[in-house]
């Protein structure tokens, strides 16, 4: 039987080409998510649900088995401190961390030894002007993935994060990011969602068993 990964953010930048790349390898995926991922690849599934609203997310995956979790919906909001908005901080909470949670949370009873749980976070995790509230809610993700990889390691379920730097999304032409310019890594050019979505697929694979509780930037050397 083919392996079953849930994938939030599969509409669209890192999570669509997550989701394009288990596909092209004969996963299922269940994708989760206001809007559907574009096209009817065999395989695919949609939810609809609204990740920022915790509270429906439970119901919406109660009937899941999955072999693995990969949580890539995000959300940028930036501003200096000074001018900060408190709820565009619960909000990157809401959608970064609290889904993270309350989905791994509904599936692990079902996930099976040897499965994996993949949270995409960000460079900017370690700090960056300007993006505060976007780096602390990308941090506590590195929180959660070590203290449920130390949790799960018995049962053979990795935990990691995977830290983009900036990628060529729809995301960074946000024109809620206008006025926080995206610098050029040493690398001369974005990273592209198909790199990020490479190193997914080798963590959630079985030669990737003994990775856990790591954050692993795919970030061009800017964070050299």
């Amino acid at each position: 039987m083919s392996r079953h990964a849930v994938v939030t953010g599969a509409s669209s930048g890192i999570g669509a080409a997550i989701t394009a790349r288990l596909l092209g390898e004969g996963w299922r995926v269940t994708a989760l998510g206001r809007r559907p991922p574009a096209g009817d690849a065999p395989g695919l599934d949609h939810r609809a649900v609204d990740l920022t609203e915790t509270s429906a997310i439970p119901p919406v995956v109660a009937d899941l088995a999955a072999d693995a979790l990969v949580h890539a919906a995000g959300l940028m909001r930036g501003a200096p401190l000074g001018a900060l908005d408190p709820e565009a901080g619960r909000a990157l909470f809401r959608l970064h961390v609290e889904a993270a949670e309350v989905l791994a949370d509904a599936l692990l009873p079902r996930m099976p030894d040897g499965g994996r749980i993949l949270l995409i976070g960000s460079r900017t995790s370690a700090g960056a002007p300007g993006r505060s509230q976007y780096a602390a809610s990308k941090a506590a993700l590195v929180g959660l993935a070590r203290s449920w990889a130390a949790e799960l390691a018995p049962r053979g379920i990795t935990v990691n994060v995977v830290a983009p730097g900036a990628t060529d999304t729809p995301m960074l032409r946000d024109p809620a990011r206008a006025g926080i310019a995206p610098r050029l890594p040493p690398i001369g050019r974005l990273v592209r969602p198909e790199e990020v979505a490479a190193l997914v697929w080798f963590l959630l694979g079985p030669e990737a068993g003994a990775i856990t509780g790591q954050q692993i930037m795919v970030c061009g050397g800017a964070s050299l």
